[in-house]
């Protein structure tokens, strides 16, 4: 799977328009190490022409890092960010030629995503963007701080010795929402917004009380109202904030939603054949595992670089939870058909700093009885 960085990149002007410079840095998404900056003053421009110039420099010093890498860009221009996700219309004459160029530079990594933060977030880049144009009212030019020499690698184990990883882990705690109809009749049940039943809100309350003094910074949950419900049993009793994450809903299964396996196989035997055999293959009109394991995996690195070194619990589905220990594993695909995971059972995750995950728990749920 593709590297993911972290493009943070700014833009101002002191005048808007008046002198105007901008800053950008790029950030290894698993370990927050800064890999490249970039600044520079642009002479007069208005801020939106420095942001974008910002957001260019930063996709072609990530681009020096890792061409093909996945990119999330952060930044606190409402207008750049949703411009550039393709949610709102370019009219400035000015800003078309630079979003071109900076769709250009983002042509070439295998996945771009644009992310709005606001400004106490982004103060990495706007410092350099200041540092920039400080530098040019001095008659100066901006210029990078010398690199920090790298440390010594650290000793390699005797052969055939274990050392463990060398760092505090982010934790993650996988639990899959409580019982809903479909699940009771084991029917296909995708995005629909499908409410848990009696049994299933019981199951909330009870892995609630199990979790309560698992010290849990932050719950983050699937947009579905199954899974925001037993998100919401547990923030009751652990005072843990809520945060929505879209890319741990569950699979859109398409035409299939709300079917038996076996009114599947008797209606589509071909693509349930497909499907069974193929990662890439999607349900008529739905989604393929393929398509689900890239919005998941940038969902994990998501919450590893915000939460880092953090107990998160993520409230989702069978199949993001599947997907997410196969990722741990580095296990093949097919390990999707080969794990089964009851409702409200929970997994437990460790994410090293230094490469390594450690499944520590499988389908827990000795809480429930």
């Amino acid at each position: 799977m593709s590297r993911k960085l972290v493009v943070e990149a700014d833009g101002g002007s002191r005048g808007n328009p008046g002198p105007a410079g901008y800053g950008a840095a790029v950030v290894d998404a698993l370990t927050g190490e800064v890999l490249a900056e970039a600044a520079e003053a642009i002479g007069r421009a208005t801020n939106n022409v420095a942001e974008y110039r910002g957001l260019i420099a930063g996709l072609r010093a990530a681009a020096t890092v890792d061409p093909g890498a996945r990119v999330e860009v952060r930044m606190d221009s409402k207008l750049v960010v949703e411009q550039m996700s393709g949610r709102w219309q370019i009219k400035h004459p000015d800003m078309k030629p630079l979003a071109l160029e900076a769709r250009d530079a983002a042509s070439g990594f295998s996945a771009v995503v644009y992310t709005w933060v606001p400004r106490a977030r982004n103060t990495r880049a706007d410092a350099l963007a200041n540092a920039a144009m400080d530098a040019a009212a001095r008659g100066e030019t901006w210029s990078p701080s010398p690199p920090v020499a790298a440390p010594e690698p650290a000793p390699a184990p005797p052969k055939g010795g274990w050392l463990p990883p060398s760092t505090e882990p982010t934790r993650t705690l996988l639990l899959r929402h409580g019982q809903t109809p479909l699940s009771v009749e084991r029917r296909f049940a995708g995005v629909g917004d499908i409410p848990l039943t009696d049994v299933g809100r019981a199951q909330a309350e009870a892995a609630a009380r199990h979790l309560e003094p698992a010290g849990i910074d932050v719950i983050v949950a699937s947009p579905l109202r199954r899974a925001q419900d037993t998100a919401k049993a547990v923030a009751a009793v652990t005072g843990a904030e809520i945060r929505t994450e879209e890319g741990f809903r569950e699979t859109d299964f398409g035409a299939w939603e709300g079917h038996s396996f076996a009114e599947v196989a008797e209606r589509w035997p071909d693509d349930l054949a497909a499907w069974l055999s193929d990662s890439g293959h999607a349900p008529p009109g739905g989604e393929s595992f393929t398509a689900v394991a890239k919005r998941v995996a940038t969902a994990r690195d998501k919450v590893l670089v915000r939460y880092r070194r953090q107990t998160v619990l993520v409230v989702s589905h069978v199949t993001p939870i599947k997907t997410l220990v196969q990722l741990a594993l580095e296990a093949p695909d097919t390990i999707l058909y080969r794990v089964h995971l009851d409702t409200a059972s929970l997994c437990t995750v460790d994410w090293y700093d230094d490469g390594p995950a450690v499944v520590r728990s499988l389908n827990e749920t000795h809480y429930l009885t």
